[in-house]
Formats: structure tokens, C-alpha cells, sequence
């Protein structure tokens, strides 16, 4: 048995077998999205205690958010999520083109995420349903509307800022799949992008009823 058998050129040196670089990977993952998740329940907490000091005024003021396209986005997400799960499991088939299809698939799908939102946030900015001192609508009876806007600016830039960090771990792992660094013997970064784009997913999840359809 050579040296490239005993120690395949994905193993970094300080592993002894790839499975144990393989978990530790994913353990380092696991614990990043711990931290991120840490961070959208301190939000979710934040939410919580305004929409209790102001019922009425969350439920006026949500109803100037265009549930369809949030819908929209919705399916677009979810579908992402199955689109970059079935890259993972072609990577493990070891089909190198369809999972570039996929992958390329997926980085469609969070564009038109994006773009979705680029139309709302700009339909927002024209009435001017802005947050804080910037608010100038009229509109939505209730004391403080633009602390709704607020929490809405807040919550779904911050996420919109994880579809864009997501989008560059896809394209990066794409990259790697087109240059034919993985195979059914070593795809764990696209796995971790897996993981990360799910989560970004499961976030929107939780947006989009408390936003959206709290009506």
C-alpha cells in the first residue's frame, strides 16, 4: 500500500483518518450554528417584548407586509433547502454533474430570495415604513408603528445578510465540485454549506409567521 492509499491528499496532517477530519468538521460546524442560533433567539427575544407592549399595533402594522411575496420567498427557501440536500446525497453517489447542477440550482434559488426582498425593501423605502427616526408613513393607526418596522428591518436584514454568506459558502464549494476536489470519499464542506444553508432556511421559517401572518 502507498503513501497517496494510507493518507488520501484531502486528509490534512494533523488527522489521522478521514473520518475523524470528517467529524470534527461537522462538530466545528454544529457548534458555529449553535452560536447562530444564540444570536436569532436573543432577536426572537427582542420581538417578543415589543409585540407584547404593542398587540395592536404589530397587528395593524403587519398587514402592510405583502404576505404573497413573503410566500413566495418562503417556497423559494424550502425549495433551496431540498435542492442543496440532494447535492450532498449526488456528492455521496459520486455524480460530480449533477451536483453542480444543484448547487448552481440552489444559488438560483437564494438569488431570486434576494431579489424578492430587493422589491419589498424597495416598496418599503417609497412609503417610507422605515425604522426609527426615518419612519414618515401614516398610515397604520397604534402608537410607535415604526418600532414594527424596526424589528422587521432588523430580523429580515440580518437574515438577508446570512442568505448572502450562504450563497458565498455555496459558490465556493461549487467552485471546488467544478475543479473535482470532492467525491463520494470526501464532500464534507459541501455537507457544512448544507447544514448552514439549512439553517438559514429554518430561520425563515420562523420570520415568516411571525411577521408576516400574525393577523
Amino acid at each position: 500500500m502507498n503513501h497517496t492509499e494510507t493518507h488520501p491528499s484531502f486528509l490534512a496532517h494533523h488527522f489521522s483518518e478521514s473520518e475523524q477530519q470528517r467529524e470534527s468538521a461537522k462538530l466545528g460546524m454544529w457548534i458555529f450554528l449553535i452560536t447562530e442560533v444564540l444570536l436569532f433567539s436573543g432577536l426572537f427575544t427582542f420581538y417578543a417584548i415589543y409585540r407584547s407592549w404593542y398587540p395592536d399595533m404589530f397587528i395593524n402594522a403587519h398587514q402592510h407586509l405583502n404576505v404573497a411575496l413573503g410566500t413566495l420567498n418562503t417556497i423559494v427557501l424550502i425549495t433551496s433547502s431540498l435542492t442543496i440536500a440532494l447535492a450532498i446525497r449526488s456528492m455521496q453517489l459520486n455524480n460530480r454533474r449533477q451536483t453542480i447542477i444543484l448547487l448552481i440550482t440552489t444559488l438560483a434559488l437564494a438569488a431570486i430570495f434576494l431579489v424578492v426582498k430587493y422589491f419589498e425593501y424597495s416598496h418599503k423605502f417609497h412609503l417610507g415604513q422605515l425604522p426609527g427616526k426615518f419612519y414618515t408613513f401614516t398610515g397604520i393607526k397604534g402608537t410607535n408603528p415604526h418600532v414594527f418596522f424596526s424589528v422587521y428591518f432588523m430580523l429580515t436584514g440580518l437574515h438577508g445578510i446570512h442568505v448572502i454568506a450562504g450563497m458565498i459558502a455555496i459558490g465556493w464549494v461549487l467552485r471546488r465540485t467544478i475543479n473535482n476536489h470532492f467525491s463520494a470519499e470526501y464532500y464534507t464542506p459541501i455537507e457544512n454549506a448544507g447544514l448552514y444553508w439549512h439553517l438559514v432556511d429554518l430561520v425563515w421559517i420562523y420570520l415568516f409567521p411571525l411577521l408576516y401572518l400574525i393577523g
